[in-house]
Order: structure tokens, then sequence, then C-alpha cells
């Protein structure tokens, strides 16, 4: 069978938990965010979706194998980490949408996976009647020791898919990076696309 991609929600997500776990583990591990990640945490933290009945999963396949996924969940929902700069300039969180991640193996980048992922996410946003669609990435500096030579930010790609940086919506997310002693606060900048 070949590629294909297959979406869900709410409790429909429970069977794919694991997979989800392993991928963001090993995805998030590579720069930017050099995450040293804990299977206990990541099942935790994706019961969250499972639990939402308006939550939204894009998953990629290749045969049975999970290969790449994308989550989305109204912005209500969401930790207080992700709200917390939306009610601090007081953006009404029920017109929002947040995307999660968006995680794919390496070897299948470059397909137009992560394009479907973006697109069938904002598809479901709309069909809830959402104004807004936002994401959030880590802020690195330009002269990081572990970036990569060949690093490519996804700014280009992000900005071509309508969406813009919001210097003003920021927050901090708490995770151990693989050098790290202990878990640490890194600053996270919104990027969001209006709709309507």
């Amino acid at each position: 069978m070949p590629l294909y991609i297959k979406s869900l929600s709410g409790e429909a997500i429970q069977p794919y938990i694991a997979d989800l776990a392993r991928l963001r583990i090993e995805i998030f591990r590579d720069y930017p965010y050099l995450y040293d990640g804990d299977e206990t945490y990541e099942n935790n933290y994706l019961q969250n979706y499972a639990a939402s009945p308006d939550s939204f999963i894009v998953i990629a396949f290749d045969d049975d194998k999970v290969v790449g996924a994308a989550t989305a969940m109204p912005l209500y929902r969401a930790s207080e980490e992700v709200q917390r700069p939306f009610l601090a300039q007081n953006i009404p969180l029920e017109q929002i949408f947040y995307l999660g991640e968006s995680v794919l193996q390496q070897q299948y980048r470059g397909q137009g996976i992560g394009v479907k992922f973006f697109e069938e996410r904002e598809a479901y946003a709309r069909s809830n009647n959402a104004n807004y669609a936002v994401f959030c990435a880590v802020e690195r500096p330009l002269i990081h020791p572990r970036r990569p030579i060949d690093y490519v930010s996804l700014d280009k790609f992000w900005y071509k898919r309508g969406y813009q940086k919001r210097a003003e919506l920021h927050t901090a997310f708490t995770w151990k990076e693989i050098d790290e002693a202990k878990p640490s606060e890194k600053p996270m900048i919104f990027w969001m696309k209006r709709f309507r």
C-alpha cells in the first residue's frame, strides 16, 4: 500500500498514542528542539487529544507504519502556557484553533505531506468556525553550538502557508534538552493565520 494519510478526532486517536509519542521523541530530538524525550510524559500529554471530542490529528502511514502526524484542537482546550499570550492580548480563545506538533520522519519529507498536514488541520478548524489558526515554534539564537551547518529554518514554508510571526505572542515551554541535567524553559513564538 502506498503512503497515505488518515484524519481522526477525539477517542479515535487513542490507538495511536504510543506511535505519536514515539514520533515526537524521535523527531524533536533533532535541532532546533533537542528534546530528550520521556515516554511517560508523552503519553500523558497526548491523552489530552484523545480526551477532547473536538481535537484533530492527521496521521501519515507507509503501509501500516505510522511515519508522521500533525495535531490540532480549539485553543480553549490547550494548556495554560499556550493560552496565556492570547489572554494577555485579550484575543478570544474561542475564535482560534491551535495547531500543535507536526512531525514527519526524514525520508518522507519533501513529498507534500507537510503541506497536507496544514491543509487538513486548517479545513477542520474552518469547519469548527475558527477565525484563526496558530502554532508556536522554539526561538533559537542564530549562533547555537548544536545548529547543523545545513540547517534550513521552516520560516519560509510557514510564510508561504499564510502564517505571520507574531513576536508579541510568546510563551515558554519546559523540557529537558539532550545536553541538560534537568529541564529548563525554552522561549516559544507564535505564528498566526487569519481565515476571515
